[in-house]
């Protein structure tokens, strides 16, 4: 075993933000309602503001216990904020709320 705890905080990695992509047959799953569309939407958002891996790690997980039809389950530790039925939509919001809403260095104003 090798903890990389100093490592990754040396890199600044201070977040990690979890997306449910579960797939289930027998009752709503986050991969049914987008869990894999929000995790690319959470990488996009830090990505455009570079702080994906930078800051923040993205991991892709099993079952959160949250499932819902309605959205996928998300969250972020060490912040320990927990979402259910995040869409799409809902990334760029819940991202500013956490992260701040800094934008990349191309975007003006």
């Amino acid at each position: 075993m090798d903890r990389r705890t100093e490592r990754m905080h040396e890199r600044g990695v201070s977040a990690t933000v979890l997306v449910c992509t579960n797939e289930r047959t027998e009752y709503a799953a986050c991969a049914a309602v987008d869990g894999g569309d929000v995790a690319d939407a959470v990488r996009d958002w830090l990505r455009e503001r570079d702080r994906y891996w930078s800051e923040v790690a993205v991991a892709e997980t099993s079952c959160l216990g949250m499932c819902s039809e309605d959205g996928a389950a998300v969250v972020v530790q060490p912040h320990d904020e927990w979402f259910t039925e995040v869409a799409v939509d809902d990334v760029g919001t819940l991202m500013s709320e956490l992260f701040g809403a800094e934008t990349d260095s191309t975007t003006t104003g």
